[in-house]
């Protein structure tokens, strides 16, 4: 079990193994759907984005509203895989680490690997008790998209998995066999 605070360091993520639990404390970004659509196609057309993604942790979350007296309302993450077709260009642009629950694509692990980032897996279903570990949330970009805006949280233990590390080993290609079952060889 590792404790990482950011701005990760290309060394923290290359230390890490597929399958280790982590616990995340610092600064990170919440981008969906939507905003990755808008962040690819404003890098595609070479224009200006709204936040500097070098060295970013980017969660794939649409948090609900805050009660009062909290941070923010539930913020579980999304299926990551409808990130995929943007993420290689997010890779590019310098991020390091990104939050989300699923598999990922052939195309991404490749990304990953090239790139030496890293794929964090976290709780799915338990948005109410992730937000717990949120301490700050604040829309910076793309706020007309509501929820699906980017939010710059600080988080303290957030506890999550590696699901794919920066040599490209994903965890859901390493499960144990079933009896009775050959074990698939990648």
């Amino acid at each position: 079990m590792k404790s990482l605070t950011t701005p990760l360091s290309k060394r923290d993520i290359e230390e890490l193994a597929v399958g280790e639990q982590v616990y995340l404390t610092g600064t990170i970004y919440t981008a969906r759907d939507q905003a990755h659509k808008k962040l690819a196609e404003a890098i595609e057309k070479n224009r200006k984005i709204p936040i500097d993604l070098n060295g970013k942790v980017i969660y794939y979350c649409g948090p609900t509203p805050a009660r009062p007296g909290k941070a923010t309302g539930a913020a579980g993450p999304t299926t990551s895989g409808r990130m995929d077709k943007f993420t290689p260009a997010l890779l590019k642009k310098g991020v390091f680490a990104m939050i989300g629950k699923g598999k990922r694509s052939g195309e991404v692990i490749k990304a990953i690997k090239k790139h030496s980032a890293v794929y964090f897996l976290s709780y799915a279903g338990c948005g109410a008790l992730l937000s717990t570990y949120i301490e700050k949330s604040e829309p910076v970009a793309f706020t007309e998209l509501g929820p699906e805006a980017i939010y710059k949280m600080e988080v303290r233990n957030l506890p999550l998995f590696v699901g794919i590390d920066s040599r490209g080993n994903d965890i859901f290609e390493k499960r144990a066999p079933i009896k009775g079952r050959k074990r698939r060889v990648s």
